[in-house]
């Protein structure tokens, strides 16, 4: 497929921004008017197929169908395709014009298509990475951006080197107008980097290559530390403690367990129980967990040993939509916004943004509209990992209403008639609430003891 050259037809567009202020944290009262909420957009996965483009052979429509009938492909793209430009662009205008002011934004990974091997190489997974990355300073001008490679931000996809790279070289020359020296550095070695939000704000971000544990990854096999990143995370948490800042761990694979699959972690087994100890011990400055990859929405809980919730984690769904041509259901493309109490940098709300996809391509027109506000849609007072916990323990009530809408959302409401049996309830459940092994097997014990 002609990847390379199609990616010269990607042109570039700009919007006149409208800015506006956030959302109060509290109805303003009494003599002073609480602090402006702070707000970040989190956008992943959007996975671009340069080769897209209308055609009456639908085989053909894009390299990502791998051959296969695109289903109904229109302007917006097509549930068997990755993303088109189109697509890409229209997220990103509906943030430009959204009028929400936010701090920055994060980035967590997988430009390149879903296509075989041998159809991309360094150069071209460089070259849609560029385009990504140009899109969005052009667009962006003055928001600062904090990225995170995903497993196909590579050459052959998931095979992230624990060394210097072509790959992480040209990232890292593309993410400089973003980041600082010492982050360019670390991201040089080994595609993984931590920098303030600004000199202004005590919140640190880390960015950390959690490609290095994928299971697919054979460059890290048997490695007890590669590209020695537990080494440096430690060191970071640790000199964050001694600071008195608050964290926000940014990456592509997520820690934990995909509630789609019976015990099956996202991550290699012991690279998840390791970075799992290293959270709980740091637990008290990580103000949040954000993470790609699954293409899906959902939360995770991190409890400590005794069993209380002490961390907050979001998989956002991505903006393709695209689905092998054997499954049933994809998302319709998301993005979101996260609003933080800027005195603690806790997580105060998240609204989760959509689009129809059907709809678009219908109209000719993308209409992103809010699909749901977390805490008005659930009830709850803040994103803490106690009232998180507390929904996840109402999720599991039998018949929960409550979970019936968590899974609807959990496909970015691509089939409000979708339903979870018993057994898919469980995994999504223990996936939520346990994130160690030992925690999540007795989970699923719990389950099947109760639904035999």
């Amino acid at each position: 497929m002609a990847l390379l050259g199609a990616l010269v037809c990607c042109l570039l567009a700009t919007w006149h921004s409208r800015r506006g202020l956030a959302l109060p944290l509290a109805p303003t009262g009494g003599q002073s008017p609480p602090p402006v909420v702070g707000q970040f957009w989190h956008v992943t996965d959007l996975h671009l197929d340069p080769t897209y483009h209308i055609t009456d052979d639908h085989t053909k429509v894009c390299a990502s169908s791998k051959g296969a009938n695109a289903s109904n492909p229109g302007p917006f793209g097509d549930v068997l395709c990755d993303s088109p430009y189109h697509l890409i662009l229209s997220a990103f205008d509906f943030i430009k014009k959204s009028g929400q002011e936010a701090s920055f934004m994060i980035w967590t990974g997988d430009s390149p298509p879903h296509v075989p091997v041998h159809e991309l190489s360094t150069d071209r997974v460089i070259n849609v990475i560029a385009n990504m990355t140009t899109t969005v300073q052009r667009l962006f001008p003055d928001l600062q951006v904090f990225p995170a490679l995903g497993n196909h931000d590579y050459w052959p996809q998931d095979q992230l080197p624990i060394v210097t790279s072509e790959v992480y070289n040209a990232v890292a020359n593309l993410w400089k107008p973003w980041l600082d020296e010492e982050a360019i550095s670390t991201l040089r070695k080994g595609g993984f980097y931590s920098q303030k939000v600004s000199t202004n704000l005590n919140l640190r971000i880390i960015s950390l290559n959690t490609n290095l544990y994928y299971s697919p990854n054979v460059v890290t096999l048997n490695k007890t530390d590669p590209a020695n990143q537990f080494e440096w995370l430690e060191n970071t948490l640790n000199i964050s403690q001694q600071k008195k800042e608050k964290v926000y761990i940014i990456a592509h694979v997520p820690v934990g367990y995909l509630p789609y699959s019976k015990s099956t972690t996202a991550m290699r087994e012991y690279y998840n129980e390791k970075l799992i100890d290293i959270f709980r011990k740091y637990s008290d400055i990580i103000a949040g967990q954000f993470y790609g990859h699954t293409h899906r929405d959902s939360i995770m809980v991190l409890s400590d040993k005794k069993g209380n919730p002490i961390n907050s984690l979001f998989v956002a769904p991505a903006v393709t939509p695209v689905k092998n041509v054997l499954e049933k259901l994809t998302n319709n493309p998301g993005i979101r916004l996260f609003q933080y109490d800027p005195r603690d940098y806790k997580l105060v709300n998240m609204l989760q943004y959509y689009l129809n996809l059907t709809d678009a391509n219908l109209k000719g027109e993308s209409n992103w509209k809010l699909e749901y506000n977390l805490t008005q849609t659930y009830d709850i007072e803040d994103l803490q990992p106690k009232n998180l916990y507390g929904l996840a323990k109402q999720f599991a009530i039998l018949d929960s209403k409550q979970f019936i809408k968590y899974y609807s959302y959990f496909f970015v409401s691509y089939d409000t008639s979708v339903t979870c049996d018993e057994t898919c309830k469980a995994f999504q459940i223990c996936a939520i609430m346990y994130l160690d092994v030992i925690s999540y097997t007795d989970c699923l014990k719990h389950y099947i003891k109760r639904n035999p």
